[in-house]
């Protein structure tokens, strides 16, 4: 997203009036979530001088900021002592989506739930296969991994506290039929490039043209 990630941080990115990071939080709020933890590396203080403590919103944000950047797996390691004992949702700062979160949910007996999405023309190959409601490494069907999860602490056991990967934890829980997803086909955007932020844009006005003027 260079350049316009030099001196602002992606979930910070305008789109349609105001930043991405804030139509996530205004759709978790619409869904009943109440506690925010944001992870933050590049930027990060601009992310918390722009959100605050979320009181605008109706939720308690609270920050796991990483000193280095953990990736996504590692990140959520580090933010494990804010999320308590039960399972959480995790959403990627960096996509687009109207996914319905009040559906989500996760079976007492899997550590993941998925959601994934057809395949991109950027990423036409996909992730995993999605077949009865179970995620798995095959190769038939395969779809797109949306950047929304359920994820339960014990996904973690085994890990240390260094930057790391969230694909290879999931891998082998998949293996060990621990994982559970969903389809979902409505609205759902990576925006990796400056191209995608503008298309997205155009798709938003497309759909509400009253979207600017209302935010």
């Amino acid at each position: 997203m260079r350049p316009l990630t030099d001196k602002l941080p992606k979930p910070l990115l305008p789109i349609a009036g105001k930043p991405l990071i804030v139509h996530h939080i205004e759709r978790l709020a619409e869904a009943g979530f109440s506690e925010l933890i944001i992870n933050h590396a590049h930027l990060g203080e601009m992310i918390e001088a722009e959100l605050g403590d979320g009181a605008a919103w109706g939720v308690e944000i609270r920050y796991s900021p990483e000193s280095v950047a953990l990736e996504t797996g590692g990140g959520i390691y580090h933010a494990l002592p804010l999320l308590g004992e039960g399972s959480f949702l995790v959403l990627n700062g960096d996509i687009w989506c109207d996914f319905d979160y009040s559906c989500l949910n996760l079976k007492q007996t899997d550590m993941a739930h998925l959601v994934l999405v057809p395949n991109p023309d950027h990423h036409r190959q996909g992730d995993f296969q999605l077949k009865e409601g179970r995620v798995s490494q095959g190769s038939e069907r395969r779809l797109t991994f949306s950047g929304i999860g359920v994820y339960h602490p014990r996904l973690f056991a085994s890990c240390r506290p260094e930057a790391f990967p969230l694909g290879p934890l999931l891998r082998v829980a998949m293996d060990r039929g621990r994982v559970s997803g969903e389809c979902f086909s409505g609205l759902w955007m990576d925006i990796g490039t400056p191209q995608r932020l503008s298309r997205l844009e155009q798709l938003i006005m497309q759909d509400r043209p009253d979207a600017i003027s209302e935010s």
